[in-house]
């Protein structure tokens, strides 16, 4: 009989050998330790969904005041003092009814080149593109021969800048220079580089161009 049989017991209830037998956990602890487990978890999922709400409202509101921030409230009141002082370029462009016609701008042409006829040639075709054409000849001995580039326009100091830009569409390239003329006609003088003056199509739509610039981007809507 093993010293670990109690007295008076033997038979099948002999405890053999020196190992004791192994107890188990109680069931009870196992439960427990799921339900706390559990508990975490669905205070976790509660928390996350709170949060997820709370970015939907918050989200909502942001949006809101950024959109009122792009959109300030409409009326004089709106117009910052910098955008009022600094205009963009639509604001500064010359509208379409103050551009002056061909027909208004008196175009003096001169040869500066050793080209024979090229002051005539030309004066004729802006005559039948609308211009009203002044002196054609030479050009002084100030500028004879002495025009590197296509040409030169030549005026007053107070001649419309309008019509540089009018007669400017039809020869590409071409410098601005003031005298001390009285008069608001404008001198063109014909350089070395010269070749022709722009096809008619393409000064057309280059003048319509001025006379109707694009729009400046509009505003966002609010």
């Amino acid at each position: 009989m093993s010293m670990l049989t109690p007295p008076g017991m033997g038979g099948k209830y002999r405890v053999t050998g020196t190992a004791y037998p192994r107890m188990s956990r109680p069931r009870r602890r196992r439960k427990l330790v799921f339900a706390l487990l559990g508990s975490v978890l669905a205070l976790a999922l509660l928390g996350y969904g709170a949060l997820q709400l709370i970015d939907v409202f918050q989200g909502d509101g942001g949006k809101h005041s950024a959109a009122a921030q792009d959109c300030p409230t409409k009326g004089p009141a709106s117009a910052t003092p910098a955008a009022a002082a600094n205009p963009g370029p639509a604001a500064s462009a010359a509208p379409a009814d103050v551009l002056p016609q061909p027909g208004q701008i008196t175009v003096n042409v001169y040869n500066a080149t050793p080209r024979a006829g090229l002051a005539k040639a030309v004066g004729d075709e802006l005559k039948k593109r609308g211009f009203t054409i002044g002196h054609v000849g030479n050009a002084p001995a100030d500028f004879d021969k002495k025009v590197p580039g296509p040409g030169i326009l030549l005026g007053s100091p107070r001649t419309d800048k309008a019509a540089y830009s009018v007669l400017g569409t039809q020869l590409t390239g071409v410098t601005q220079q003031t005298d001390t003329r009285e008069g608001a006609d404008i001198d063109l003088i014909l350089g070395d580089s010269f070749k022709e003056l722009n096809k008619k199509e393409d000064a057309d739509k280059a003048l319509a161009v001025l006379a109707n610039p694009a729009p400046a981007p509009s505003a966002k809507k609010c």
